[in-house]
């Protein structure tokens, strides 16, 4: 154990809005921010009944916004 028992795991199924923009920016390679994803939590992206956000739902809505062609 390294003695930093600040450091949580990252639930991907659970993330408060905050931590899932800063994971998207670090993998994906844009700038995404915690007011993007709070905008598509806004249009209809779904949450978890405590607000956070499940990275795999919020894919498939992504994707699935994108074939809309809004």
């Amino acid at each position: 154990m390294s003695g930093d028992d600040s450091r949580k795991p990252i639930n991907p199924a659970a993330l408060p809005l905050a931590d899932a923009a800063r994971l998207l920016a670090k993998v994906g390679g844009h700038s995404i921010t915690e007011r993007m994803v709070r905008a598509d939590v806004e249009a209809g992206a779904p949450t978890n009944a405590d607000g956070t956000i499940n990275l795999v739902q919020y894919a498939a809505w992504l994707v699935k916004e994108m074939g809309r062609g809004d």
